[in-house]
């Protein structure tokens, strides 16, 4: 399959060729004949990314002031690699697809293969959607038609929150393609209509779909054009669908509207307001979000669950079907919108003409390679090199923000043959595996498990499938190096060990979890310091996480196992590491349940009883300040203290010929870990981590995420 793809470095549009994604539940596959390029939003990322550093900062405070706290915790060097990494990642381009189902995920019966639908699908000639993000077309509708659904059901739901009535007086602000179709939604909703804009050609469209016009372009009053579209009475809503970095379009929107009037935000704009400009009318201001309830929601978008209709009558599947019924009737004509047509292939070309010519409204894309031809698992990719099969041959499983900026790059940096890299959507794979050097990207994932030439599967993607993907691995003879946790069930870890014994009575196979911290240059400092100490140590490890939100999917205990699961085992296995003893205790204490706390689990205290007499205690807390250091380690023993801050200062209190170890740049050890690993299978030694501290580790953290659940 190809993709389109913006650089958002530089802002170049790339076709990138990528295996097709594979179904997954509640899911279609789609094979795309057409999508539209939405010109407002699809023209403002390419600006974005055509823009130099210093214009992407000032255009996003709010992230130059997460940059600033970063550099601050983590130091300057990381902190750039970061952003660079967070620029490095292509965009996928496009929300407005149409094509044919091609297959059927589970739990998505009620589409069938061979039915048209309209969906939010990216500009690619395969896509993978959820159902609720798709509608099946009438067969009154056309395929072109079909593709300005999603553009139209964003102004619908503006609409739907400004209650436009029978008769009443609406104004819309900026006529481009959102605003045309929102003109002659409102008109079929009964409403007199003024269209404010600074394009005359837009201006003559309106007209045409039966909209007044106002032109502040050529001297003509916004305000007072609304005042007198409304009888003298102020206008009942205005919608606007501009994109604007000033404030212009709602201060004029306040002035010219009745008393409580609604002013619904679409677009962009600045929001400097005047309090005395709402305050003695009363006026109601709302931002409308997308296409309407469901947007965002993982568990209505990616799990594919419903809203009652008799709760929530519109979401955003059902204001699809809206808007198809319309076109269906004849009552929406977007034919006078489309002022271009490319073919797909052409793609760089169309968007060379969005960014230059202003006047493009409707660009479509059309698709014409033959469906069959699209529906590929695995390509090649440039970076192919001759394998050595004596030396580690690495399949990734996962392509994430975390492989793609530290795991990878650590196993390349250790010498790592990268065979192939398998993802679900397929597009990841590729843009990372093109960068690091891989032979291949794939969507076949058990068939990468399974390749004879790779002997080596590296495990790096939602906690969940962690425990699977690590026991197939095992069961096909192949080293395994997985991100943690090892599992996130007591059931999940039983399937492993028993897959790692077998694997054991047939040769023996490496099992690595990513406990980088204990290869930190710092941590092998400390642990060179502690072991000549025969007295128990008192630890005291504070993880200062910073808070996510409660429906990010590792706070979801199906699907991330939850923070202390998936984040403190780095700790617990860290003090398990320093003590240098099995753990014969497990306490635990999280934050009571209030009203002002939204996830009680993320702010805990976990306390550790060792063999040798040592305790520790691990402060997971999601509450404390950007500026705190993010992970402090401190040991108490004999005498002495040992503080390490944030993997970059380390500080010695008591300790004779030691008083710090400061780094430049903070480490955090995964180049170390990931190289010890390689070298065990390349030099046939033993696995870096024991496979019994492993699975000791694996098996206190979720004791005690057990614990705290049941308090």
């Amino acid at each position: 399959m190809k993709q389109i793809l913006q650089d958002m470095a530089n802002g170049s549009t790339i076709l990138t060729e990528s295996p097709s994604p594979s179904v997954n539940t509640y899911h279609l596959l789609i094979s795309t004949t057409v999508s539209l390029i939405s010109a407002g939003t699809e023209r403002m990322l390419v600006g974005f990314g055509k823009a130099s550093y210093l214009d992407k900062a000032r255009q996003q405070p709010e992230k130059v002031k997460m940059v600033l706290e970063k550099v601050q915790t983590d130091g300057l060097m990381t902190t750039i690699e970061a952003v660079q990494s967070k620029l490095g990642q292509p965009l996928p381009l496009g929300y407005c697809n149409v094509g044919v189902v091609a297959d059927v995920g589970k739990g998505a019966d009620s589409f069938k293969i061979g039915d048209r639908v309209v969906s939010n699908g990216p500009h690619a000639d395969v896509v993978r959607v959820t159902k609720n993000l798709c509608a099946k077309i009438p067969d009154e509708v056309s395929d072109e038609d079909a593709s300005f659904v999603v553009v139209a059901s964003i102004g619908l739901q503006g609409i739907r929150l400004a209650q436009p009535t029978l008769g009443e007086s609406f104004v819309v602000t900026g006529v481009g393609l959102i605003g045309l179709l929102t003109v002659q939604l409102l008109r079929a909703h009964g409403c007199r209509v003024l269209a404010i804009d600074f394009d005359e050609a837009k201006l003559e469209l309106a007209r045409q779909f039966g909209a007044q016009t106002c032109n502040p372009g050529i001297g003509e009053d916004p305000v007072a054009a609304g005042i007198a579209f409304s009888r003298g009475a102020g206008v009942d809503g205005v919608i606007i669908t501009a994109s604007t970095k000033v404030s212009d379009p709602v201060v004029q929107a306040a002035r010219m509207s009745r008393k409580r009037g609604r002013i619904i935000l679409v677009g962009v704009t600045g929001l400097e307001l005047n309090r005395a400009d709402f305050y003695e009318k009363e006026l109601t201001f709302q931002v409308s979000c997308s296409y309407g309830p469901g947007r965002y929601d993982p568990v209505y978008e990616e799990q594919g669950q419903d809203y009652p209709i008799g709760f929530v009558r519109w979401t955003e599947q059902r204001n699809f079907q809206a808007v198809l019924d319309m076109m269906a009737s004849g009552q929406l004509d977007v034919k006078p919108l489309i002022t271009h047509r490319f073919g797909f292939e052409d793609a760089p070309k169309a968007y060379e003409l969005l960014t230059t010519d202003k006047s493009a409204l409707g660009i479509l894309l059309q698709y014409s390679s033959e469906p069959s031809s699209r529906h590929i698992s695995t390509v090649k990719l440039s970076g192919a090199q001759p394998i050595n099969p004596r030396k580690p041959v690495v399949g990734f499983v996962g392509a994430g923000n975390y492989a793609s900026r530290m795991l990878i790059p650590a196993f390349k940096a250790a010498g790592a043959q990268l065979h192939s890299i398998a993802t679900s959507g397929g597009i990841n794979g590729v843009v990372h595996g093109e960068k690091a050097g891989f032979t291949e990207a794939t969507t076949d994932t058990q068939g990468m498990i399974d390749h004879p030439a790779i002997n080596t599967i590296a495990i790096v993607t939602r906690h969940n499938s962690h425990a699977r993907f690590v026991s197939s691995a095992l069961n096909a003879g192949k080293n395994v190096f997985v991100e943690k946790p090892l599992a996130i069930t007591l059931e999940e870890l039983a399937d492993v060990e028993q897959a790692y014994q077998q694997a054991q009575g047939h040769g023996g196979a490496h099992l690595m979890v990513g406990f980088n911290r204990r290869f930190s240059p710092q941590v092998q400092k400390m642990k060179a310091l502690l072991s000549p100490v025969t007295e128990p140590k008192s630890f005291i490890m504070t993880m200062n996480a910073g808070a996510i939100p409660a429906d990010h999917w590792t706070q979801d205990n199906a699907v991330g196992g939850g923070r202390i699961i998936g984040e403190a085992c780095h700790f617990i296995d860290l003090m398990r590491f320093l003590a240098g003893s099995p753990i014969v205790s497990v306490q635990a204490r999280r934050m009571g349940d209030t009203p002002a706390v939204a996830v009680a689990e993320d702010k805990a205290s976990i306390t550790l009883g060792f063999a040798d007499g040592s305790f520790g205690t691990i402060l997971y807390l999601a509450n404390g300040a950007a500026s705190f250091p993010k992970e402090r380690v401190e040991v108490f023993t004999a005498g002495r203290v040992l503080q390490l801050d944030n993997f970059r200062k380390l500080t010695g209190y008591g300790w004779p010929g030691f008083k710090k170890m400061n780094l430049w740049k903070q480490d955090k050890g995964q180049n170390a870990c990931a190289a010890a690993f390689l070298s065990a299978i390349e030099q046939g030694g033993n696995t870096p981590i024991a496979a019994d501290e492993i699975f000791e580790v694996a098996r206190v953290t979720i004791e005690a995420t057990q614990i705290l659940r049941n308090q």
